[in-house]
């Protein structure tokens, strides 16, 4: 029997879930403009442990949402999974966090783009078909008007995800659905999280690093 609890802080969401089998028993999350995920997320994790009675000695393993999103907040997440992986001695699972998101939509046709905002006109995202196969790997992209023709052109696109709200402002095409108010969740890395534990694919503690995408850049402070 595996219990797997699930960390997501890629985005403005703090999200934990714990999980039996691949079906999620207690989620907790909040959506915090100011990413007070450092100082939320172990509260959520003692508050599903609790909710759900088990141990963390009863663990099986730990999945955490590994990117693309952002820096800190993947930093926040990651370094806690890890934490706790090494602490209990138990697998460390990664779930990318636009597969995940993917799955907050249910298609009978055409294809699903998970989108997470970056700097200005730029996104996130990948494409997934109807079944949640993987049609375009990750990447990172400016939008403009010409944004996902060939697959608008081809049948209806369902964006989701933060980055929505910029695309919707240029993409006018019939085929756009756009889909509102979906963040990734550590609800549906439950499924994905126990995949990868019955094939025992699982990350090195030591070694594992956030999926960011593009380097991190510091910007320097504005002189007075």
């Amino acid at each position: 029997m595996s219990i797997i609890l699930s960390i997501e802080t890629s985005t403005t969401n703090c999200s934990v879930s714990l999980s039996k089998q691949g079906e999620t028993l207690v989620l907790k999350e909040d959506n915090n403009v100011n990413y007070s995920h450092a100082e939320s997320l172990h509260v959520f994790i003692d508050s599903v442990l609790a909710s759900a009675q088990i141990d963390k000695n009863d663990l099986s393993a730990i999945a955490v949402s590994k990117g693309p999103g952002s820096y800190t907040g993947l930093r926040i997440g990651v370094s806690a999974a890890k934490g706790l992986s090494y602490a209990l001695d138990i697998p460390l699972i990664s779930v990318s966090t636009l597969e995940a998101l993917s799955h907050q939509v249910t298609i009978n046709e055409g294809i699903i783009i998970p989108m997470l905002d970056a700097r200005r006109l730029e996104v996130y995202s990948a494409i997934f078909n109807s079944s949640y196969d993987l049609v375009r790997g990750i990447e990172a992209q400016i939008l403009d008007e010409q944004s996902f023709q060939e697959y608008l052109s081809k049948g209806k696109v369902h964006f989701l995800g933060n980055g929505v709200e910029k695309t919707r402002q240029l993409i006018k095409h019939s085929n756009a659905v756009f889909v509102e108010n979906k963040l990734p969740s550590a609800n549906e890395m439950s499924a994905l999280a126990f995949e990868k534990y019955k094939k025992s694919d699982i990350e090195d503690v030591a070694y594992f690093e956030p999926f960011y995408l593009k380097d991190f850049i510091a910007l320097k402070p504005k002189s007075s």
